[in-house]
């Protein structure tokens, strides 16, 4: 066997027993994987860093990421559906922001992970 894979057949029961009374319901890990699929696109990951300088507008972030309004509507739209980002109406502008600091943080980790 290779230097990463496991020669014995031995079960470490309490070890998995531990893990086991610790692990979420599956339904966490779809949310999961979900808030992470969000990520996975570099048009939403340029606006979220975006939105992490700045609260901004659709026509400012087409203007900045050189897109259509129709194109940064629809990835908006996946942000907000994911509660990444929120938007908020200011007479005829609407002002997109991120959703807390938990993106926030969770943006930064990312770019420090591979900065690293």
């Amino acid at each position: 066997m290779n230097q990463f894979g496991c020669d014995c057949d031995m079960i470490h029961e309490e070890v998995v027993a531990r893990v086991r009374a610790q692990m979420p319901e599956g339904d966490r890990f779809s949310g999961l994987a979900n808030l992470y699929k969000l990520f996975a696109d570099r048009t939403r990951v340029r606006l979220l860093w975006a939105l992490a300088q700045e609260d901004m507008c659709v026509c400012d972030l087409a203007v900045l990421l050189n897109m259509t309004k129709s194109a940064i509507s629809h990835q908006l739209k996946s942000l907000r559906l994911g509660n990444l980002v929120k938007c908020e109406r200011q007479g005829k502008v609407v002002y997109y922001s991120l959703a807390d600091n938990h993106v926030r943080d969770i943006f930064a980790q990312g770019f420090a992970h591979i900065t690293e």
